[in-house]
């Protein structure tokens, strides 16, 4: 048995890009299927970091009584740079006027679930979704297997790729699953999570010979924290006394509130853009478009900006049949993205100590940190880009 739903956008994908996109196109009017291979569970409670530059909050704000994005998160107007054994505060409220929210991405995907299923959202877990047929045509197809394992079949006027970093829907635009610009660092960040209090009361982003660490935060009671490994490291293979060492000798000058260590991981760093971001009536948006860093902090903010942008064309498309702006999509997004991967390298480079570095390379990094630090110009740029870039009108 195969069962045929009729759609005006399919969305595959139920991360922040696609349930902010379902949500938007609601407000205009505009109905839609959503589909995600994982359960609610695995979406609700798989653990992910978020830094929200304050245009994402102020559109999550628009989820009215379900945000809660301000109430449990945490408002930043700094952080620091640390290197050379002193710490520098950038700060953003000053310089910019703006500050960031400290707010995990899945506490921002239970915000967006719980208020797309109380708008009626068609939105369906545990949905695999196969391939996507007849990008160019005027009824674009998402073939599926559905969560009894009975085949499904999307029928739409448009249809949206927020798969993530694997995405299917990819290959229906760029021709190729992989299709795409590409660079891999020679590092990662060997990432934890412990019961202790905040070590400081901002992030603190530190350079030092032994490499890069970075003192975040997740609760009053929990935090995270990471230093820089090899990306074939272990995260088993050290013991509590080890990761703690590796991260205080990081942060020089800074004392780190120690705790029982319960989640370790290895974070590998990539950058990717697809070749393409759109084909005739099938787009992709968020890191199925492209991934960067975490260093900038950029991901979800920048998945938001694509979808902002979608989803103006995606109302001028299907209420006033205008393909202008659609035609426009992938120019006007590709800027931003290209913006946020320049930033989100730079900050990487300035703050990671690279394998083969001379002491050449070593003593012009610390001439670039100075440069920021000790220049209004310097610190300006990195807040307005930290803090983010102003964002297209919904």
């Amino acid at each position: 048995m195969t069962a045929t739903v009729r759609t005006r956008v399919a969305i595959v994908g139920a991360g922040p890009a696609g349930l902010l996109l379902s949500h938007l196109l609601a407000g205009a009017g505009i109905e839609s299927v959503v589909v995600d291979q994982r359960t609610r569970e695995q979406i609700e409670s798989t653990i992910r970091a978020g830094i929200l530059e304050q245009g994402t909050v102020e559109l999550l704000d628009t989820l009215g009584e379900f945000s809660r994005a301000r109430t449990v998160g945490s408002r930043h107007d700094g952080i620091e740079l640390r290197f050379a054994g002193h710490g520098h505060r950038i700060d953003f409220a000053e310089l910019v006027g703006r500050g960031v929210w400290l707010y995990p991405q899945h506490e921002a995907l239970k915000d967006l679930i719980a208020a797309r299923l109380a708008g009626g959202q068609d939105l369906r877990f545990g949905v695999t979704v196969e391939r996507v047929e007849d990008a160019d045509g005027a009824l674009p197809r998402v073939v599926a297997v559905d969560a009894d394992r009975e085949e499904l079949v999307i029928e739409a006027d448009f249809v949206v790729g927020a798969d993530g970093s694997r995405s299917v829907v990819r290959a229906a635009v760029t021709g190729s699953s992989t299709g795409g610009y590409f660079r891999e660092y020679p590092f990662a960040w060997f990432g934890i999570l412990t019961e202790a209090p905040p070590s400081a009361h901002e992030l603190i982003y530190s350079n030092s010979p032994d490499g890069f660490a970075l003192v975040s935060q997740r609760s009053p009671t929990v935090q995270r924290m990471y230093f820089q490994c090899d990306p074939e490291a272990d995260p088993n293979a050290l013991t509590e006394e080890e990761v703690w060492s590796a991260l205080q000798a990081r942060v020089p000058g800074t004392t780190l509130v120690e705790g029982p260590i319960f989640q370790r991981d290895v974070l590998r760093f990539r950058s990717f853009v697809a070749h393409e971001l759109r084909k005739g009536r099938v787009a992709i948006v968020g890191d199925a478009a492209h991934t960067v860093p975490p260093t900038g902090a950029k991901g979800m903010n920048l998945a938001v900006a694509d979808v902002l942008l979608l989803n103006r064309a995606l109302q001028a498309l299907l209420l006033e049949d205008d393909e202008r702006l659609i035609d426009g999509f992938a120019d006007a997004a590709l800027k931003r993205i290209w913006k946020a991967q320049h930033f989100s390298w730079w900050m990487t480079s300035m703050l990671h100590v690279a394998p083969d570095a001379s002491d050449f390379d070593r003593l012009r990094q610390l001439g670039e940190l100075r440069s920021v630090v000790e220049s209004e110009a310097g610190r300006t740029y990195l807040a307005e880009a930290y803090t983010g870039w102003p964002f297209p009108a919904p």
